[in-house]
């Protein structure tokens, strides 16, 4: 089986990391690595951006570290993006859930000055939901579709339902009034912001493992009540290129319906190329079985080129 000029299973030996820094279209800097092969035609490469979760992907295990890798063995390139939400963003306020979509746009028009032609979008986890809005509000000839594993309904939503399951310290509603009362009427420009922590936002005790940090700030733009664009059901059916979902079917963070009813509002909308895959003795992290989830994706990947 082949896509473009690349055989499926062939071993790569020709291929180079490499960290480079760009900016995104309001100034913010981003890392990223990028992991090719050495060739000159580049516009017949399939190549996957890597957008990843909360602690980004130089400190993460799973998915952002063992998914390109693996890919590259099957001849699809991986471009892993730092975007503003990674490692201390929710911490020191830079982390806004609005603006990180425009990381995505620059790793875009990045790959495409490089030559590249067949760009697909991997979002996990946090990354799933942040690659659904930018998917939902912006078309590009060059991105042929987008891969969503671990995605939320909802990020507030989700949020909500943990810290009540454990009872958390503050609670979401006190969390909320805080907030409001904190950042005031504008809470995009308020320039009055503060860290704060959330016991028992993960399990019951108050040991620093089920404990959260945010600023208001950052909260507010991706758990908080208006939160939106976070919301991926509100925004899913205006996604119009083909969407691969992917769900651990042991996912103790997520319930086993989300990854269906997002699918089923992208069809809604208009959009049919869409598929749903469980992934079997997963949990959050669909790379525990790195065979099923490997194969998922460079089967589709394939198909759409």
């Amino acid at each position: 089986m082949t896509g473009g000029s690349n055989s499926i299973g062939r071993h790569v030996t020709d291929s180079k990391q490499q960290l480079i820094r760009f900016k995104a279209r309001d100034g913010f800097e981003l890392d990223a690595l990028l992991l090719c092969e050495q060739r000159e035609d580049k516009e017949n490469l399939p190549i996957v951006i890597h957008i990843h979760g909360v602690l980004g992907h130089f400190l993460a295990r799973g998915t952002p570290r063992l998914l390109p890798p693996a890919l590259l063995e099957y001849g699809i390139q991986s471009l892993s993006v730092n975007t503003r939400m990674a490692f201390m963003g929710q911490i020191m306020g830079e982390g806004i859930f609005d603006d990180a979509v425009y990381d995505i746009e620059a790793s875009v028009s990045f790959l495409k000055a490089k030559g590249f032609k067949r760009i697909f979008i991997l979002g996990y986890s946090l990354g799933a939901n942040l690659s659904v809005y930018y998917a939902a509000t912006r078309l590009d000839p060059c991105v042929r579709g987008l891969i969503l594993e671990g995605c939320a309904f909802s990020l507030p939503d989700s949020h909500r339902k943990r810290l009540d399951r454990w009872k958390s310290i503050p609670s979401y509603e006190e969390i909320c009034k805080k907030a409001v009362e904190v950042l005031g009427e504008d809470p995009y420009r308020s320039l009055d912001d503060r860290i704060f922590l959330i016991y028992r936002a993960w399990g019951p005790t108050l040991n620093p493992f089920h404990t959260e940090i945010f600023t208001y700030k950052t909260w507010w733009f991706m758990r908080g009540p208006k939160a939106y664009n976070a919301m991926a059901y509100r925004v899913a059916s205006g996604i119009k290129i083909p969407v691969l979902f992917l769900q651990g079917e042991n996912d103790d963070i997520l319930e086993a319906w989300e990854a269906k009813e997002l699918a089923r509002l992208v069809v809604e909308g208009g959009n049919t190329n869409v598929k749903v895959r469980y992934v079997s003795k997963a949990g959050h992290d669909c790379m525990e079985n790195p065979e099923e989830t490997v194969s998922a994706i460079v089967s589709w990947v394939y198909s759409l080129c």
